[in-house]
C-alpha cells in the first residue's frame, strides 16, 4: 500500500477538495483506496458519509483504525497548524506529499516557511517525493506566473492545476468528486488530473 500526505498548515488552503478527489479519481481506476481524515472538522469522513454506494467505493478510516492490507492506496487529508514532529511522522508514513497552494501573495507568504521545513525533511527521506498543486486558478494568468517563480525558488515541481470552479463545492454536497460527473460537464476539470494522478502513481 502506498500512502500520500495532503499536506499545508494554513487553513482554507484546499487540502480536503484535494484529498477527496485524488481518492475518487484512484477509485476509478479500479484502485482499492482508504480516506485517512486528521482533521479536526472532519470533512472528509462528512463527504464520504453522503457518498452513494453505487459510485466506486472509497474506504475510511479514523487514528483508531488501521487500513486494510489489501487496500492500494491511503490518502491522508491533514490538518491545518501541522509543524514539527507530528508533521516529521506523517511524512514518514508518505510516499507521496501534495501541497494544494493557492496563487495569492497571502497564500504564497504563509507557505514560503512551510515548504523549507518540507524540504529539509525531504533531505533525510530519499525515497519521499513532494510536489505542489495549484488550486482555484487558471494557469495561464498572470498569478499562476507568481506562484510558478515562487516554487523555484524553493526548488519544489508544480505537479499540476485546479481551476476555480463550483464543480467541487457542488458535488461534495452529494459525496461526489469531479469524476463522478457528466462527461460533458467534467471533461476539462477531469483532463486537469491527468498529470497529477501520472505524478502519484509514478514508483
Amino acid at each position: 500500500m502506498r500512502s500520500i500526505l495532503v499536506v499545508n498548515p494554513k487553513g482554507g488552503a484546499g487540502k480536503t477538495t484535494l484529498a477527496v478527489n485524488l481518492a475518487a479519481g484512484l477509485a476509478y481506476a479500479g484502485d482499492a483506496v482508504c480516506l485517512w481524515d486528521l482533521d479536526r472538522q472532519h470533512s472528509a469522513l462528512q463527504w464520504l458519509a453522503r457518498r452513494s454506494t453505487h459510485l466506486p467505493a472509497i474506504g475510511r478510516l479514523d487514528e483508531r483504525e488501521r487500513a486494510p492490507r489489501k487496500a492500494d492506496w491511503l490518502v491522508l487529508d491533514s490538518p491545518a497548524a501541522l509543524h514539527g514532529k507530528r508533521l516529521t511522522d506523517m511524512l514518514k508514513q508518505s510516499h507521496k506529499v501534495l501541497v494544494p497552494i493557492q496563487p495569492s501573495l497571502f497564500d504564497i507568504a504563509a507557505s514560503s516557511d512551510f515548504l523549507k521545513e518540507l524540504a529539509e525533511e525531504k533531505a533525510l527521506r530519499k525515497n519521499t517525493s513532494i510536489g505542489v498543486i495549484g488550486m482555484r486558478v487558471d494557469p495561464r494568468t498572470r498569478a499562476a506566473a507568481q506562484l510558478l517563480s515562487f516554487l523555484r525558488e524553493h526548488d519544489m515541481p508544480l505537479v499540476g492545476w485546479l481551476r476555480d470552479t463550483q464543480m467541487y463545492p457542488n458535488a461534495a454536497f452529494v459525496g461526489e468528486s469531479i469524476f463522478d460527473q457528466p462527461p460533458y460537464l467534467a471533461e476539462r476539470e477531469v483532463a486537469m488530473w491527468g498529470p497529477i494522478l501520472d505524478w502519484v502513481r509514478q514508483r
